[in-house]
């Protein structure tokens, strides 16, 4: 069993600040193989009748398992899962429980309502980089190919059925379960359409005239993606400047693999990489700040900058994301810093060697880092 040690470490320092953990993410993201490779956790799997007859008194089972890690592992399949969470949060605190299961319950606003600051959760995003030095294979063509799903990665060729297959589990298995929506060929075509456009400005009445819906129609269906993680809106970072994008957010599809799959690429040209770099670099800041806000920005000039991170009371971070660093234009970078002076300005590239980054200056005094992927957690 591969064991993946960023996450490993990501859960025991949730565990530090709670007793229970919810482990979140899509399906086949690796959510049960990460729960069974805990060392030393007593893994119950929920969808068995044994598990949940076993669970039918959270009260007894809690008792017997003081000073003890437990998974719980698809709780979802239980009469009522918040329940049992909330007395081993409130009266079982030696109890390290990590919870695992479907996505949309994380997305219910009863299990949010009566687990709220009772649980810490940890986003199991597609494959980091770490995770490709632990499946040895840190090739990042074959990554951004097959995707970030561990079957998928693993697969050999691509899995190109498997796309369509997964895309018909989370119907069936996510969205009918919680959201009842009813209209599947609009929705499959709206998810299609927002991974064949990834990375693009999300403007409602286009895709509603695409899939023949409503523009409130399509709000929805991006609500319920965006709460399963298929789905990551980027929205404008602005402080109210009348020559900025203060609206429109970006859509970004939640894996490399599906992307191509959508578009048709069964191999990568140079020209490719740049958007699949944009997609990974997003996917590697979800894994190390979670659901912390991460927004991009453009000038109504047309000036642009990839990503920023805007912690409360320190200067947003400027991130731009590029292939290679002789692709690097200054122009967005020297825009945004114009208007937001304060803060680190970093370029991520795939061909700068991780421990060498190194800073340059541009034009009017502009200080931009370039960085690997892997350093960018340590900018």
């Amino acid at each position: 069993m591969i064991v993946r040690r960023f996450w490993h470490g990501r859960i025991e320092a949730a565990w530090q600040r709670r007793s229970v953990v919810w482990l979140m993410g899509v399906r086949r993201a690796g959510k049960t193989v990460l729960a069974q490779s805990l060392p030393d956790a007593d893994y119950l799997d929920c969808e068995l009748p044994l598990t949940r007859a076993r669970l039918s008194d959270p009260e007894s089972f809690l008792r017997a398992s003081r000073g003890r890690t437990v998974v719980l592992d698809e709780i979802h399949r239980l009469p009522n899962p918040a329940e049992l969470l909330k007395i081993a949060a409130d009266h079982y605190r030696d109890v390290r429980i990590l919870a695992t299961g479907s996505s949309t319950l994380g997305a219910s606003t009863h299990f949010r309502d009566t687990l709220a600051g009772r649980k810490t959760e940890v986003w199991l995003t597609p494959m980091t980089l770490a995770d490709l030095d632990d499946f040895g294979a840190p090739d990042l063509r074959h990554r951004f190919l097959h995707g970030g799903l561990p079957p998928f990665f693993l697969a050999n060729p691509v899995p190109e059925h498997d796309f369509q297959e997964w895309m018909d589990a989370f119907w069936a298995r996510d969205i009918l379960e919680l959201f009842r929506l009813e209209r599947r060929r609009a929705f499959q075509q709206l998810v299609e359409l927002l991974l064949v456009q990834s990375g693009g400005i999300f403007e409602a009445t286009r895709f509603a005239r695409a899939c023949e819906i409503s523009r409130t129609t399509v709000a929805n269906y991006v609500a319920v993606l965006e709460a399963t993680f298929v789905v990551h809106l980027v929205r404008p970072y602005a402080a109210g400047g009348a020559a900025e994008i203060v609206s429109a957010p970006k859509a970004y599809g939640f894996d490399t693999g599906f992307l191509c799959h959508q578009r048709g690429w069964t191999s990568l040209r140079p020209d490719d990489m740049g958007l699949l770099w944009e997609h990974v670099v997003l996917n590697e800041l979800h894994a190390h700040i979670g659901r912390e806000p991460i927004r991009y920005w453009r000038s109504k000039h047309g000036a642009e900058v990839d990503f920023v991170l805007a912690g409360r009371s320190k200067p947003p971070v400027a991130i731009e994301c590029k292939w290679s660093a002789d692709q690097f234009e200054p122009h967005g970078l020297e825009a945004f810093r114009t208007r937001y002076p304060a803060g680190p300005s970093l370029v991520v590239t795939a061909d700068t060697a991780p421990g060498q980054s190194y800073t340059k200056r541009f034009g009017n005094g502009l200080a931009v880092t370039f960085t690997s992927l892997r350093d960018l957690a340590t900018h």
